[in-house]
């Protein structure tokens, strides 16, 4: 890829890959985002870039909360920021996966969403019980839509209020969804679902509002 297209998304392969290569620059990245394409690949491999057919997402409306996670929320003194410190809150997400089932968060990544958060085009939100960090996420923001990257959790449910207060903020100011790109369990509990292609280019629209 000399430019920053890509191929027709939907010529993707069964498993979700479709382009090998590039760079991680601004330009490519919002040409990805914008197309429902994302980066993801291992150290030393090259740029591996993905678009699954079938998506994973949680519309902020609908944002699950349950009835243990309300009263601990109830319990505790919460506190959210939102871009206190994005590359903190990045390396985090990196050193807990790298700590636990391994990371794709590369140095080149680092800096690459960093390059986005300057430039008015990535968020974190960090969540704070009583005084303390207790976890955080970070993703792409584009028009009316918030692409998940990565979170951690230093404390009990850190990165679940973290979501929770993100979904809501989204909620207010018209968004049409958190892209969580793969199922998880843990994102299924907090209101995700699974969508065909059709409805997430529906969704994806609002990239542009």
């Amino acid at each position: 890829m000399d430019d920053v297209s890509f191929p027709d998304p939907t010529l993707a392969e069964e498993n979700g890959l479709l382009a090998v290569g590039g760079d991680l620059s601004v330009e490519r990245l919002l040409e990805a985002y914008s197309n429902g394409i994302f980066p993801w690949f291992n150290e030393g491999d090259p740029i591996l870039w993905w678009c699954p057919k079938e998506r994973f997402i949680i519309r902020p409306e609908k944002i699950h909360i349950s009835h243990s996670m309300n009263k601990f929320m109830k319990q505790n003194e919460i506190k959210i920021m939102f871009n206190r410190d994005f590359a903190d809150t990045i390396h985090r997400c990196r050193t807990k996966r790298e700590a636990t089932v391994g990371t794709w968060i590369t140095d080149d990544m680092e800096k690459a969403y960093i390059a986005l958060s300057e430039n008015g085009f990535a968020l974190s939100v960090e969540a704070y019980t009583n005084n303390e960090l207790a976890g955080g996420l970070y993703g792409v923001v584009l028009g009316k839509c918030f692409f998940g990257e990565s979170m951690f959790s230093d404390k009990e449910n850190g990165s679940k209020i973290a979501l929770i207060h993100l979904a809501k903020l989204l909620e207010k100011n018209g968004f049409s969804m958190i892209d969580c790109q793969f199922h998880t369990d843990h994102l299924e509990s907090m209101g995700g679902e699974k969508i065909s292609w059709e409805e997430y280019i529906e969704l994806l629209k609002y990239v542009y509002t």
